[in-house]
């Protein structure tokens, strides 16, 4: 696809589809402008085709842009994986375009703008897949007119500079220090080109997946200048800036970045900032590291503040108890807290949302969460794909990291009461152990400036942040101790959910019986089972209590809804089934109650959203269903907006990522059961732009806690996706 940018608004938007020349995934693009209207560039595929493209672009505000295929080239069984175009020196109308692949070979086109490009030579030298291709502009040095380098990388853990000059007999009477070993010569046009190795680049441990040239500097005139500099990154979760050295010109590594991850992967990729001044790397983990030159005599390079978020589908979400962040959980076996960072010095500044903390960083994908209401200390309980259900807790330094990002008071105001300064990661990933306040401190058993490796795991370093975390410190110095596991269950956990007093928690596991289909109760504080409620056949995909906690419903894959009578006693928790109902003719994805009465809401994959209330306390009756949906629905959420016309909104989350509200008013709330009910009546009043919802499947639909002061008040809907999006939309009446 072809996007442009809107001049001075920062605007993306698509332009034109191109043809389909490839038959598999594309592997790689390179391009270079040959003049103010004109671009060439190639594409490379997993079929063994490398597609020369050209560009025309209109100079107008506005103006059209055209792409047609100039040619295409057959490389053969073994793919080519990297590309790199650009104009040969002293030959304004040639092009030379690099190859490299899985021959171990890089493979050198010439060719003209017309895109007809004929091999001149091949490159041998590396031992295993060329990953990376990177040519510099022509460089002008003092014994040569114009040089023009090319860098390779591979996983064969080396980088390679191959030099082509055109001023052959100079070149080989000017034999140094810096010496060269002489490759192939090749003729484009009518100048003759002798290749050179200049340097073996030997300094990373893992495979080297990324090289790139420092962006040219625009000189007086307007001239471009290329400064002799790399920037390469590897698998070993290390970045290197290469520079020849004055006195000799060999080429030596001037700088090391890196990370420390729990992830044996590392760096897929590095970029130069265009003035030079930052780097950018992004690995296995959807994450990015950006480090800044913020040295002024010497350099300094320093890790800088970076979007993050979750690299695999978004499966759970829950706000705190007082809204002020939000918890997700994600199958990239990570459990996230995101909330708004506010500026000391200006509150009233724009406000961005920071990933604060990594509480958990498991070993399973992580299906469901819950956080815990009531008073005391932050928790949360979560369910993985394994058979255990577990409870972390809030550490002291993410207490008072919340503090300085929210300027709110804290819930637990006595700091006192928490003794857990932060947690450290067990060998094997799965448990989070704890680091007391009053603990002996223990050095950290790796450097801060190399990676870590697969015999030590560094200890954490918990710290209060003024400023949001980076990648580094959120992985590590981030977590939360795990203070419980719970037993019980005989397969996955798929779902999870609290009661409002924060007494009770209800699970439910992946299950293809009735017995494995049982909802399991546990006691909050003394975390026993406290009930194991039995009434559905397959697997319970969504739980929820009603506002008083009179209810819990339940909705399964069987088709089937159910809703339990639930009661809190000393010795635990008393509770039948009230009902047990058909509600869909397929499986039946989401369930929502209203806060201010015993109506609920269900989503199926059968299109449709059915309102249901408790009668009697004894069984169910549909009050409405919604006109039928484009697409199945797989998450609801329902807000109360005014207690006295019992009207709330409905949030409706569907498969292919879009987003709806719907009105609902009348019925009775549950405070108000001796009046009859008046008929109910729900609209749609809001379809989201489909540029602002999920490009996948909505998991999970959640409504901030409304400011029971204020019920009209602006509130915040949160969604997550199987895009791996996370989304809060600011939801106000009109």
């Amino acid at each position: 696809m072809a996007w442009k940018i809107g001049s001075g608004i920062g605007k993306w938007s698509h332009v034109l589809q191109l043809p389909a020349m490839h038959k598999k995934g594309v592997t790689c693009l390179a391009g270079r402008m040959v003049s103010d209207r004109v671009t060439i560039f190639a594409s490379t595929s997993s079929d063994g085709m490398v597609v020369i493209w050209e560009m025309v672009v209109e100079p107008t505000a506005g103006g059209s842009c055209k792409v047609s295929c100039l040619h295409s080239l057959s490389v053969g069984l073994k793919p080519m994986v990297s590309l790199s175009l650009a104009v040969l020196p002293e030959q304004e109308g040639c092009l030379i375009l690099a190859m490299g692949g899985l021959d171990h070979k890089v493979h050198i086109y010439c060719g003209d703008q017309s895109g007809k490009f004929i091999k001149a030579c091949e490159l041998k030298g590396h031992s295993d897949w060329i990953r990376s291709l990177d040519f510099s502009l022509p460089v002008m040095t003092s014994s040569e007119k114009h040089g023009l380098f090319l860098v390779s990388s591979s996983q064969d853990k080396t980088i390679r500079i191959w030099k082509m000059t055109s001023d052959v007999q100079q070149r080989k009477d000017n034999i140094g220090m810096a010496s060269y070993i002489e490759g192939p010569l090749f003729v484009a046009g009518n100048t003759s080109y002798q290749v050179s190795l200049e340097s073996l680049l030997v300094g990373h441990e893992d495979w080297v997946y990324s090289v790139e040239w420092q962006p040219p500097r625009l000189l007086l005139g307007g001239k471009a200048h290329q400064p002799m500099s790399i920037l390469s990154a590897s698998m070993d979760k290390m970045m290197m800036i290469w520079r020849p050295e004055k006195n000799t010109g060999l080429w030596i590594n001037s700088v090391t970045v890196g990370e420390l991850s729990h992830s044996a992967l590392g760096f897929y990729g590095g970029h130069w900032e265009p003035d030079g001044k930052s780097i950018l790397a992004h690995g296995y983990g959807g994450f990015f590291h950006m480090w800044r030159d913020v040295g002024l005599d010497s350099e300094n390079w320093q890790p800088q503040i970076v979007p993050s978020g979750h690299f695999a589908p978004v499966s759970d979400l829950t706000w705190s108890r007082s809204g002020e962040y939000l918890l997700t959980v994600s199958h990239d076996q990570t459990a996230r807290i995101f909330a708004p960072w506010r500026s000391h010095v200006d509150p009233g500044d724009v406000i961005c949302w920071r990933e604060i903390a990594r509480p958990q960083i498991h070993g399973h994908d992580i299906n469901c969460v819950a956080f815990i209401q009531g008073t005391g200390n932050h928790r949360f309980v979560c369910g993985a794909d394994e058979k255990v259900c577990r409870v972390f807790e809030a550490t002291l330094s993410f207490l008072r990291t919340l503090q300085e990002a929210t300027l709110l008071k804290p819930d637990n105001e006595d700091f006192d009461d928490v003794q857990v300064l932060g947690a450290n990661m067990s060998a094997l990933g799965l448990s989070q152990k704890p680091i007391y306040t009053h603990g002996k401190e223990s050095p950290s058993s790796a450097s801060n400036d190399g990676p870590d490796s697969m015999e030590t795991i560094p200890d954490a370093v918990p710290t209060v942040f003024t400023e949001p975390p980076v990648e580094d410190q959120l992985a590590w110095n981030t977590l939360w101790p795990e203070s419980h596991k719970l037993y019980g269950h005989g397969n996955e956990l798929f779902s999870i959910c609290c009661d409002h007093a924060g007494k009770l928690v209800a699970s439910s596991c992946k299950a293809q019986s009735a017995p494995v289909a049982e909802i399991w109760l546990w006691e909050v504080g003394t975390w026993r089972a406290v009930g194991r409620l039995q009434s559905h056949n397959l697997t319970v995909t969504q739980m929820e209590f009603s506002s008083d906690n009179a209810y819990l419903l339940s909705v399964s894959r069987d088709r089937h809804l159910s809703v339990f009578s639930i009661k809190k006693t000393e010795e635990g928790a008393q509770h039948h089934l009230v009902t047990k109902h058909e509600a869909h003719k397929r499986i039946i994805w989401a369930c929502s109650w209203n806060p201010f009465g015993y109506e609920f809401a269900t989503g199926s994959r059968d299109k449709t959203v059915k309102i249901w209330c408790v009668q009697d306390a004894s069984s169910v009756k549909l009050l409405a269903t919604l006109p039928q949906f484009r697409e199945s629905v797989t998450a609801l959420a329902w807000t109360g907006r005014d207690r006295a016309r019992n009207a709330g909104i409905i949030a409706v989350g569907m498969d292919n990522g879009l987003i709806e509200l719907w009105s609902v008013s009348g019925g009775r709330a549950a405070s108000d059961s001796s009046s009859d009910p008046s008929p109910l009546s729900v609209a749609c009043i809001l379809r989201f732009d489909p540029l602002l919802c999920h490009v996948s499947t909505v998991q999970r639909l959640r409504w901030q806690k409304p400011d029971s002061a204020d019920e009209k008040a602006a509130i915040e809907l949160a969604s997550c996706g199987s895009d791996h999006c996370v989304r809060v939309f600011a939801v106000r009446d009109t």
